[in-house]
């Protein structure tokens, strides 16, 4: 009667937590099929404000920058990422780790208020220096700018995902392939990388998350020609609830979760696959 009781009330707990999470999605995206111009009103159903949205060139161009953006902060926040758990890692005889491990996952405690601040003070002063070189016409407020910030804030996520794995990873493998004659470069890339590769995919999805859903850092950095999707709608929702955020709430939300299941699947199959090469190496080996 107990294991009955404590099975009921664990399931309780769960399904209000995700009832708690998942139920207002669920009727934002249910609303968006709405008729009427209030959003909290329901006068029938409604494709008209997807129609809206299309039309609305503005909130499409933020939502290509956006996409484009996230895309490829995730790639140079998983290059960097993996780099610096190398670092962390591998390098034993590195007397500075510590301190290098302190900096690279110090925006994960800074407040993002003022790490947009400082990234914009940085811009600035960079684009006074190499515009008085006559090196470029660097922009404090723009795409560059915007890339530069969203991978310097997600690195420190990426960095902790990535570190984690390659800190479980058995180095005797690595050993042992340097033993056969292979070098460090064609380990990392025949031994390494392809353990490491689901923690690579969730730094990537988290980074490309982060960086989709960012508004107080890229409003430091943003200018008149890069205004992100998120900018664009807290602008939008200050002036009143418009249906059309809605249905590119819906689109968004879409879009992010079969790029989530579509990691998961990848994921799980690598493990399983991982899992049967090594029944498979433990077999030949007894």
């Amino acid at each position: 009667m107990n294991a009955f009781r404590q099975h009921w009330l664990t399931w309780s707990v769960l399904t209000l937590g995700f009832a708690f999470l998942y139920v207002p999605i669920l009727i934002l995206m249910i609303y968006s099929f709405n008729e009427s111009k209030l959003a909290s009103v329901w006068s029938g159903f409604s494709f008209k404000w997807y129609g809206a949205l299309f039309r609305d060139r503005d909130m499409l161009n933020a939502a290509w920058l956006s996409l484009k953006l996230a895309f490829f902060t995730a790639t140079g926040a998983v290059v960097l990422g993996t780099l610096a758990s190398l670092v962390m890692t591998r390098m034993r005889h590195f007397r500075s780790r510590t301190l290098f491990g302190a900096l690279i996952t110090a925006p994960l405690v800074m407040p993002e208020v003022i790490l947009g601040l400082s990234l914009l003070l940085l811009f600035v002063s960079m684009g006074n220096v190499l515009n008085g070189l006559g090196i470029g016409q660097f922009q404090p407020k723009g795409v560059l700018s915007l890339w530069i910030a969203h991978v310097t804030f997600t690195l420190a996520f990426v960095t902790v995902v990535i570190s984690s794995r390659m800190s479980e990873l058995d180095k005797s493998l690595e050993e042992a392939a340097m033993d056969l004659g292979a070098n460090r470069v064609k380990v990392f890339f025949q031994i390494t990388l392809p353990i490491i590769a689901p923690a690579l995919v969730s730094g990537w999805l988290l980074a490309f998350t982060l960086s989709l859903d960012d508004v107080v850092i890229s409003s430091f950095v943003s200018g008149p020609g890069s205004t992100t999707l998120p900018i664009k709608v807290f602008s939008s929702v200050r002036l009143g609830l418009n249906p059309k955020i809605n249905a590119l709430a819906t689109i968004m939300v879409t879009i992010v979760a079969l790029v989530a299941v579509i990691g998961w699947w990848w994921m799980r199959r690598e493990e399983r696959r991982r899992q049967r090469d090594m029944q498979l190496a433990m077999q030949d080996n007894g």
